[in-house]
This record gives structure tokens, C-alpha cells and sequence, in this order.
């Protein structure tokens, strides 16, 4: 399974890697991977209408699209769109940050899991 991660580097421009989760445990009922902290749960419900200009994250944060897909750039110039179903990993709170696009004219509701 991977999660794209939305880093800055030291001169402060955002990049895009992919991290791989590591199952540490199989189960009847699948695949386990470690347990990850989490400071809560966040919904959001974003307008088919989103665009919103360069940004830093506001925290460190998983973003899980549920429905629809978001276009992502990060300051290096890669675009990435997330689309539903899939997991970010936003870690860009520092720096120039990113562009976020709604993709298809499409309202997405995706669920925030603040780490910090």
C-alpha cells in the first residue's frame, strides 16, 4: 500500500515521495500495519470550486480522499492528483507549501487525521 508524502527540504520548496506501509502482522481478517499516532479526526467537505493559491499545511496531517480527487503541486513544479480512495501524507508546514485544486468539478469530502 502506499501513501504519497508531501515533505519540505531544507531550502524550504515542497516535494513529493511515496512511503510504503509495512505490515507487521497478518490476521484472519488481513493485513496489519503498525499502530500510528493520531491527534483526532477532522471532516471536510471542500466545493467543487476549490483553488487555493500557495500554502503551507496547517499541521502535519493524513488526508484520506473519500469521494473525489484533489490536484496537488508541489513547489518543485511535480502535480499529483490524489484521487478517492487514496491517503497523503501532508507534511509541508514550512516553506513556500503547495497549490490544492478541485479535480473534475467534483464536491470532495475527505477525512483529516492531525498527527502533531
Amino acid at each position: 500500500m502506499r501513501i504519497h508524502n508531501l515533505y519540505t527540504d531544507a531550502s524550504g520548496e515542497s516535494h513529493f515521495r511515496d512511503i510504503e506501509v509495512k505490515w507487521i502482522e497478518e490476521t484472519r481478517g488481513g493485513k496489519l500495519s503498525e499502530r500510528l499516532p493520531a491527534a483526532g479526526i477532522i471532516f471536510r467537505q471542500v466545493p467543487p470550486t476549490y483553488d487555493l493559491g500557495w500554502h503551507p499545511a496547517p499541521r502535519r496531517q493524513y488526508i484520506i480522499n473519500l469521494d473525489a480527487g484533489v490536484q496537488i503541486t508541489a513547489s518543485d513544479g511535480e502535480s499529483r492528483i490524489i484521487p478517492a480512495g487514496e491517503v497523503i501524507l501532508v507534511e509541508d508546514t514550512t516553506g513556500k507549501g503547495h497549490l490544492s485544486k478541485a479535480v473534475a468539478g467534483q464536491t470532495r469530502h475527505c477525512i483529516f487525521v492531525p498527527i502533531d
